[in-house]
């Protein structure tokens, strides 16, 4: 899903910005805002939405090298509007972003570029597919067969993906409740890409194979005002199910909880508040923050109780909003690996 949120509010007004995660509960002002009921348009609703504040193509990928070492690689685009439309050249409010990461058990290294709409630096567009933020793409034919590129001072990559299942909707028919207040978002995925590429790394390039999750998701008033921060898991299981859940956090210390339940053809199960759980077992000290990186996780209803834990607990994205993010591997019940993104930990 997810530091999605806060990010995509990065550049907005200045007011807003101060408030930090409060911000995302804030008044949609005049942006239109998530609906029960919508019928999404495919291939027209993989581009963007300028009309609602922010959006994202985020994606995360579990890779291997051919001599067994693990790595997780990152590819984020996000568009946060300062008012709801587009306009050519440098007077366009629409604000572009991106993060890239490729992460390993003993390295973590990470890369952020930032675009002003308008001016063909950054953009996204549905047919034929293609988002980018200078040289950084991921494009190809259609939604299910892409190439995916990013660098960094210390890193590159050049990954090619491959759909081998359908679009999974989350919440309802992909209406995703956020809170009890009723703050949504409209969130689709495509969480069975093939992998195969390259790793450009400092030690020389080293060839990777294995699979990528693709959220999209676009809002405008995505969290209540009490919302503070959020811990976002997606597991792919060796059996071949998956499960996408998330913790939205409250300054009272509860949390707003919502799953998706994936088998191995893309049948989806959805889970209300409540029926998801997630308990921190391992703090690690990053960054100067105390943050989770082992967890344990239920989703009793699918007989889940499995320990989560980071493949490199310093997995921290240093850049204008700092958060964590970082590959998991999935043990218990289930076997497998995963992603983690948890954010307002100061």
């Amino acid at each position: 899903m997810i530091v999605r949120l806060f990010c995509a509010l990065l550049f907005l007004a200045s007011p807003l910005s101060a408030q930090g995660f409060a911000g995302l509960g804030t008044d949609a002002e005049g942006f239109s805002v998530p609906a029960e009921g919508f019928d999404f348009d495919f291939p027209t609703d993989h581009g963007p939405h300028p009309d609602y504040r922010i959006e994202w193509w985020y994606l995360t990928a579990n890779l291997q090298a051919d001599d067994g070492t693990a790595y997780g690689v990152q590819w984020t685009l996000f568009r946060s509007a300062l008012a709801p439309e587009t306009i050519e050249g440098w007077q366009d409010p629409q604000i572009w972003f991106a993060h890239a990461a490729v992460t390993s058990e003993d390295t973590h290294l990470t890369a952020e570029r930032i675009a002003r709409g308008g001016i063909g630096q950054a953009g996204a567009q549905a047919r034929p597919f293609s988002a980018w933020i200078d040289d950084w793409t991921m494009a190809g034919p259609s939604f299910d067969a892409m190439r995916l590129t990013a660098r960094g001072a210390q890193f590159a990559y050049d990954l090619n993906l491959m759909a081998k299942g359908p679009l999974v909707f989350h919440g309802q028919n992909g209406y995703s409740v956020k809170s009890d207040q009723g703050q949504a978002s409209y969130y689709y995925s495509q969480p069975f890409f093939e992998v195969a590429g390259t790793l450009s790394l400092p030690n020389g390039d080293v060839d990777v194979t294995g699979s990528a999750w693709l959220d999209r998701e676009w809002s405008s008033q995505p969290l209540a005002e009490d919302q503070s921060g959020w811990d976002w898991f997606s597991l792919s299981f060796d059996s071949g199910d998956k499960l996408m859940g998330f913790l939205l956090r409250d300054r009272d210390g509860d949390a707003f909880s919502s799953a998706t339940w994936i088998e191995p053809d893309g049948t989806t199960t959805a889970f209300e508040n409540g029926a998801f759980a997630a308990q921190p077992v391992t703090l690690t000290e990053v960054a100067g923050r105390e943050v989770p990186t082992t967890w344990a996780v239920q989703l009793p209803a699918k007989g889940i109780d499995v320990e989560v834990s980071a493949l490199n607990p310093m997995a921290w994205m240093g850049v204008s909003i700092p958060y964590w993010e970082g590959p998991v591997t999935v043990s218990g019940s289930y076997s497998g690996v995963g992603y983690l993104e948890m954010t307002g930990y100061e």
